[in-house]
């Protein structure tokens, strides 16, 4: 399982990458296993700012729909366009062209609370 160590992640199983004042979000690779195969996202947030743990969308499966949590709390920039007719990439590639939002960060110091590459693992691993 892939595990970036460059990364932050959630109890939740989002991932953000922080570039500066900005970050991508996505789902983590143990996370789209479980929902098998993406066919749909719902992302009616863009421009808005939502608080660290709001839902920002929902993903959905074949055999599920689950919400999109914000690790931080901040303004949502874009969503990958990518997704729009290719939702798959989330399957095929969460890390990299599977990601799903980009945002502006509000609070860097919420960055703190998140887990480190290491802590997921083991959390996954119980």
């Amino acid at each position: 399982m892939n595990i970036p160590s460059n990364f932050k992640y959630t109890k939740d199983h989002e991932w953000i990458r922080v570039e500066g004042e900005f970050a991508y979000i996505g789902i983590t690779d143990f996370a789209q296993g479980e929902l098998g195969d993406i066919v749909y996202l719902e992302i009616e947030t863009i421009g808005e700012t939502l608080a660290k743990e709001e839902v920002f969308g929902t993903i959905e499966a074949v055999k599920t729909v689950s919400d999109l949590f914000m690790p931080v709390s901040g303004e949502i920039l874009e969503m990958n366009e990518l997704l729009a007719d290719a939702a798959e990439l989330v399957n095929k590639d969460p890390f990299e062209k599977g990601w799903l939002i980009r945002i502006k960060i509000a609070n860097s110091s919420e960055l703190d609370d998140l887990l480190s590459a290491d802590q997921y693992e083991a959390m996954i691993s119980e």
